[in-house]
């Protein structure tokens, strides 16, 4: 089944393209936040933002019971920690940066006088040492060079603090796999804004209030989450995020599980994933034929859900994933059917919800 018969939209696929290449770093949320609010005042009733730019479209106020879609907006990224006499700037991570694939990347440094861009630099073979072994850069020794000769230079363009992104873009490999630096989690933000315009359209009105939440600072300890959940006090959440792809060479599926892109989002099973909603949304997708994966927990699950389930007391909560491949690199990969059907599944359910639906466990 194609992209263009589960409903993406051409539009659609350049809102998507939008989000992932607008740099959103954690804290610095505000260019992308803007994005996803612009797409979204076309069909939700009200738009609001809190202090911190956690930002709530809400579909419906006043009914019953409300519902949390929510996606965290942040991308992992660094900042500059340090410059050099020379003008080379030295970083510092800002969520789970893997410096062995950051040496020879193109970046941008977002400054208060705009974007600047430079590279990360890398020492060819030729100057490297005989011995052949390869170290891999702890990230306190990779550097940004900004094609600068000296400290006054650089920090006529930069300064410590100011963040920094890789400078990668939106590509479609084929007709259903597209590739971005960002899908963590800005297709998230495309996905509950994609199942908010579902149900903003649908011919009869749905009994649940829905709340889309695009939440803040996720990459740096689910902190957006925690302010919005207490806050918006929802009766149910679904958060929607990316998880990991385990079908290519080199992840040991006895470990991680067996997750494949185009078979659909996965299910978690376990820990904050609240059984009755969780059960809610198998008949939903079954009704709405649509595929489904599972995976399991044990502690945690990584994501806003750890932290929204246990705000005011417990949230009835669920998280559904989108796998995507080489998570946390400039090349993520995810699979466009996936893309589709996570909205449909969100949708689907707030439709299904009675007026004061409780999720109270049977004992």
């Amino acid at each position: 089944m194609g992209a263009a018969k589960l409903g993406m939209k051409n539009t659609s696929l350049k809102f998507l393209q939008q989000l992932v290449e607008t740099p959103s770093p954690p804290g610095f949320e505000a260019r992308g936040q803007r994005v996803w609010i612009d797409y979204v005042t076309s069909f939700a009733d009200c738009v609001t933002h809190d202090a911190y730019g956690n930002v709530v479209a809400t579909i419906n106020p006043g009914g019953s019971p409300r519902v949390m879609l929510a996606a965290h907006a942040d991308e992992i990224a660094m900042t500059v920690n340090y410059i050099c006499e020379r003008g080379f700037v030295y970083m510092r991570r800002v969520g789970g940066i893997d410096p062995a694939i950051m040496r020879a990347r193109r970046v941008r440094i977002h400054s208060t006088g705009g974007d600047v861009p430079g590279v990360i630099g890398n020492v060819p073979p030729h100057l490297k040492g005989r011995d052949g072994k390869e170290s891999v850069p702890k990230m306190h020794e990779l550097f940004v060079d900004l094609g600068v000769s000296s400290r006054k230079e650089a920090e006529s363009l930069v300064q410590v603090g100011d963040l920094i992104t890789l400078a990668d873009s939106f590509e479609r490999l084929g007709k259903q796999i597209a590739v971005a630096r960002a899908f963590d989690n800005r297709v998230g933000l495309y996905m509950i804004a994609e199942a908010g315009e579902i149900l903003a359209g649908a011919k009869k009105k749905p009994s649940a209030e829905i709340c889309l939440v695009a939440n803040v600072m996720e990459e740096v300890g689910l902190l957006g989450a925690r302010q919005i959940a207490y806050s918006l006090k929802p009766d149910v959440a679904l958060i929607t995020d990316v998880t990991h792809a385990t079908d290519y060479p080199g992840v040991e599926k006895r470990m991680h599980g067996d997750v494949r892109l185009g078979k659909g989002p996965t299910l978690t099973y376990g820990g904050p994933n609240h059984r009755e909603v969780v059960t809610l949304l198998e008949r939903v997708a079954k009704k709405e034929k649509i595929p489904l994966q599972r995976e399991s927990m044990s502690a945690s699950t990584g994501t806003d859900t750890d932290v929204v389930f246990w705000t005011r007391g417990g949230i009835p909560s669920a998280l559904i994933s989108l796998p995507n491949r080489y998570m946390h690199s400039p090349v993520e990969l995810v699979h466009l059917d996936d893309v589709a059907r996570i909205p449909l599944l969100m949708a689907g359910f707030a439709k299904s919800l009675r007026s004061k639906q409780s999720f109270q466990v049977k004992i």
